[in-house]
């Protein structure tokens, strides 16, 4: 019985110290560091990749407060237009209204002319061109707003800029991240 005891207690001591043993050998770290070096070396896009995705960013921040600020604004230009032809509306109203149109058209125009940039530089250089396609056709969108808010429907001048902000999403989305 007491040889059992021993023969117990030195398996026992003998399982402790090789568990400690374990846990105090040193393990390099050196093969995690080389394949994340490598990794994010690779991930980074061209500079014109990351600075086409920067300007796609700003132009749908652009487009999204546009679009948020237009709905009401466009609402009340086209309610004092159809109360104006029903009702006699003082001039000041008429003229005040007339020159809020002319700003909408104005701001249209001046977000349209960033769009074109834009869409122009995806066609032009060659680290862009895989995105092009879900960027196409932004220009000719912000063109039918501008076309709307001309002809007077600056209701239905909100929908092609609701559009154009989806597309800028969605390429946003298809651009890789820059990961440092």
């Amino acid at each position: 019985m007491r040889m059992t005891r021993y023969l117990f207690l030195v398996f026992a001591a003998t399982a402790l110290l090789s568990v400690g043993a374990q846990a105090q050998t040193k393990r390099t770290g050196k093969k995690a560091s080389k394949t994340t070096a490598a990794k994010t070396t690779s991930t980074i896009p061209p500079l014109d990749v990351r600075e086409a995705r920067v300007k796609v960013s700003n132009q749908l921040a652009n487009v999204s407060m546009f679009t948020a600020k237009l709905g009401p604004i466009a609402q009340a230009i086209e309610a004092l237009d159809s109360e104006a032809k029903i009702k006699n509306v003082s001039t000041q109203s008429v003229d005040k209204n007339t020159e809020n149109k002319q700003k909408v058209i104005k701001a249209i125009r001046d977000l349209r002319e960033g769009i074109v940039k834009l869409e122009s530089e995806f066609r032009v250089k060659p680290a862009l061109k895989k995105y092009l396609p879900t960027i196409q056709g932004i220009s000719e969108l912000a063109g039918q707003s501008e076309s709307s808010a001309i002809a007077g429907k600056f209701v239905a001048a909100n929908a092609p800029l609701r559009t154009l902000e989806q597309k800028l999403t969605d390429t946003l989305a298809v651009m890789p991240k820059a990961e440092l």
